[in-house]
C-alpha cells in the first residue's frame, strides 16, 4: 500500500546555527577595535573571534538548551544523614561555565584591554545560555572588594583570574582556579541592606569572625566562596566566607532551598543560614557597604552587557528568520512594516553595546576622571538598558509569529530571562536614587558625563537639545525624587545618542536620535519614522548564517 504525503516543509527559515557570534554582530566588533589599544587588538580580535564561533556552534547551543531544560537540584544531605548541602548541575552547566572562565571572563583585572575583551566576551557568551553569567560575574566581581585588603587579595586573586575551572568542593590552597559567589540581602530588608540582622562576632584570631543569621538571596550557591554582608561590632561589615576551610572541614554553610525562578533556570539562587559560620573581614568594620560597592559596580556593569547579549540574539535571530520566511509576496524583511520593527529593535540593540563597550573601557582606562564618569553612567546605563530588555525580546519573538511563543525555537528562554537583569544587583528604583546621589553628592561625576556626551556636541540638533532640555531639567530640582525614572532614562538615552552619533554609521545615528531624542516615535516598536534608511540599518544587524 502506497505511503500518502500529506505536505512538503517549506518556507521555514533554517536554524541560526555555525557562525561567529562576535564577527557577525558589526556593532560589537567595531566598539572593540574604538576601544582596544592596537599593540593587541589582533590578539583580542582572534581571541573574540573563537568564543563566538563556540557560542555560534551546534555543540555549545545544545549544552545551552541541557543546563536549561535541566535546572540545578539541592542535595542537604548524603545518603548516610550526613549534611552536605551542596548543589548538583547537568553536566552541560560544567562544561559551559569552564569554558567561560577558559576564555578569561574572569581574568579581566590582569590582562591587557581585559576589560573590554572581558565585556564583549560576556556580551557574546550570555547568548550561549546566560544563566553561567551569574557565577562569571561575582567571580570576576569580587576581585575589586578583595582588593581593600592586600593580603586577602594576594591570597585569592590569583585563583579567582585564573583560566582553570575545577568544581569539586576542595580547599582554595588545593585548587587551580575558584569561582565566587554573593549573599547581601535578607528577608526583611531586601536592598536596604543597612537593615541586615546576620550577626558577626569576632574570634580570637585577628580578622575571624563567626556568623549567626541568614540570607534571602545568595548568588551561586555553589560557589567556593562567598562576599557577605554582616552586622559586626561597628556596623554593617564585608566578609569572606569559604565553603571549605584551610583543614578540608566544610564551613557551615546551610542550604534551605533553591529559588524556583521565572527565568534563570540553569543557575542555582538560594535561601542560606549561617550558624556558626567562619568568616574573614573583608576592610574595616562598619564600611562593609563601601568595601563590597566595587563588586557592585562590576555586577551592575554585567547587568547591562547581560541584557545587551540578550537584546542581540533576541534580534538576530529576529532577522535572520524575516531574512528567509516570506509571506503576502515577498520576503518579510522587505516588507516596509517588518523593516521598520526590526530596525527600531536593532537600534535598540546597537545602542546598549555601544553603552556597555564604553563603560568597559572606562575600567581599563582607570583615571580619575573615568572613575568618576562610571559612578553615574553605570547606575543610569544599568537603569535604562536593563528595562529595554524585555519589551525588545517580547517584540523579538512576535516577529517569528506563532514559532517563536514555541519552546524550542529559543525565544521564550529569552523573554523569560530579559527581566532579570533589571530586577538582581538593585532593581530600577534603586538605580535611579544611586543616580540622584551622585548628582547631588559628587559633582565631579555629573562633569565627567557632560565632558563625554559634550565631545558630540554640533553633530545632530536633535543630541544639543536634549542636552539642553536635559541641563533645564536639572536646574529645578523640586520634587526630583519623585522624576528620577523620567530624569535617568534621558540621561541614558543622551549619553546613547552620543555615542551612536559619534561611532555609528549616519543611517542608524539619524533613527536613533530622530524617535529616541526628537520625540519622533510612538509607543511601540515599528514607529520609526518611514523617511529613514531602515533598510540600512537592518542590513547592519543582520547575523551571518
Amino acid at each position: 500500500m502506497a505511503r500518502t504525503t500529506t505536505h512538503t516543509v517549506t518556507n521555514q527559515a533554517p536554524p541560526l546555527v555555525g557562525y561567529d557570534v562576535f564577527g557577525a554582530d558589526r556593532a560589537l566588533v567595531e566598539a572593540v577595535e574604538r576601544h582596544t589599544d592596537a599593540a593587541v587588538l589582533d590578539e583580542v580580535l582572534d581571541e573574540l573571534s573563537a568564543l563566538g564561533r563556540s557560542t555560534g556552534s551546534a555543540q555549545v547551543q545544545e549544552w545551552g538548551v541541557q543546563a536549561n531544560e535541566n535546572p540545578p537540584r539541592l542535595r542537604t544531605h548524603d545518603r548516610y544523614g550526613n549534611r552536605i548541602d551542596e548543589v548538583d548541575f547537568h553536566p552541560a552547566w560544567h562544561r559551559l561555565l569552564g569554558k567561560g572562565i577558559g576564555a578569561g571572563l574572569t581574568a579581566a583585572w590582569v590582562r591587557p584591554a581585559g576589560h573590554v575583551r572581558r565585556a564583549a566576551g560576556f556580551l557574546v557568551w550570555t547568548q550561549a545560555e546566560a544563566g553561567n553569567g551569574c557565577p562569571l560575574s561575582m567571580t570576576h566581581a569580587a576581585v575589586p572588594a578583595l582588593r581593600t585588603d592586600p593580603e586577602l587579595a594576594a591570597e585569592w586573586e590569583p585563583l579567582l583570574t585564573s583560566t582553570l575551572y575545577e568544581r569539586e568542593l576542595r580547599p582554595a590552597r588545593q585548587k587551580a582556579g575558584v569561582v565566587f559567589g554573593m549573599a547581601m540581602t535578607e528577608k526583611q530588608g531586601g536592598s536596604d541592606v543597612r537593615t541586615n540582622t546576620t550577626a558577626a562576632r569576632p574570634l580570637a584570631e585577628a580578622g575571624t569572625y563567626e556568623l549567626t543569621g541568614h540570607k534571602w538571596f545568595c548568588s551561586a550557591p555553589m560557589s567556593d566562596g562567598f562576599l557577605v554582608l554582616a552586622q559586626a561590632p561597628g556596623g554593617p561589615t564585608c566578609f569572606l566566607v569559604p565553603r571549605v576551610l584551610a583543614d578540608g572541614t566544610r564551613n557551615t554553610f546551610l542550604i534551605q532551598r533553591l529559588k524556583d525562578k521565572l527565568g534563570n533556570r540553569s543557575n542555582a539562587s538560594a535561601e542560606v543560614e549561617f550558624d556558626g559560620t567562619w568568616a574573614r573581614r573583608v576592610g574595616e568594620e562598619g564600611r562593609g557597604v563601601r568595601t563590597i560597592i566595587g563588586m557592585v559596580a562590576a555586577t551592575r556593569l554585567d547587568c547591562v552587557l547581560g541584557s545587551a547579549g540578550l537584546m542581540r540574539q533576541a534580534v538576530a535571530q529576529a532577522v535572520h528568520h524575516c531574512t528567509h520566511r516570506a509571506a503576502f509576496g515577498g520576503k518579510l524583511v522587505d516588507k516596509p512594516l517588518m523593516r521598520n520593527v526590526l530596525a527600531d529593535l536593532a537600534l535598540e540593540s546597537e545602542a546598549a553595546t555601544a553603552l556597555g563597550l564604553r563603560l568597559a573601557a572606562a575600567y581599563d582606562d582607570g583615571g580619575e576622571q573615568e572613575r568618576a564618569f562610571l559612578r553615574l553612567a553605570v547606575p543610569a546605563a544599568k537603569y535604562w538598558v536593563t528595562k529595554r530588555c524585555t519589551p525588545v525580546a517580547a517584540e523579538a519573538a512576535e516577529c517569528l509569529g506563532g514559532n517563536g511563543y514555541v519552546e524550542e525555537c529559543g525565544m521564550p528562554r529569552l523573554v523569560r530571562e530579559s527581566p532579570l537583569n533589571s530586577i538582581w544587583e538593585g532593581a530600577g528604583n534603586v538605580q535611579a536614587l544611586d543616580v540622584l546621589r551622585a548628582l547631588q553628592r559628587e559633582p565631579d561625576a555629573f562633569n565627567a558625563y557632560l565632558l563625554e556626551v559634550g565631545r558630540a556636541r554640533g553633530a545632530d540638533h536633535r543630541l544639543d537639545a536634549a542636552v539642553k532640555n536635559l541641563l533645564a531639567e536639572l536646574g529645578d530640582l523640586e520634587g526630583v525624587e519623585g522624576r528620577a525614572r523620567r530624569l535617568v532614562e534621558r540621561m541614558a538615552l543622551v549619553l546613547q545618542g552620543s555615542l551612536l552619533v559619534r561611532y555609528a554609521p549616519p543611517e542608524v545615528a539619524d533613527a536613533f536620535c530622530a524617535s529616541r531624542l526628537g520625540g519622533d516615535w510612538g509607543a511601540s516598536f515599528g514607529t520609526l519614522p518611514y523617511s529613514l534608511d531602515l533598510a540600512s540599518v537592518v542590513d547592519r544587524a543582520r547575523p551571518a548564517g
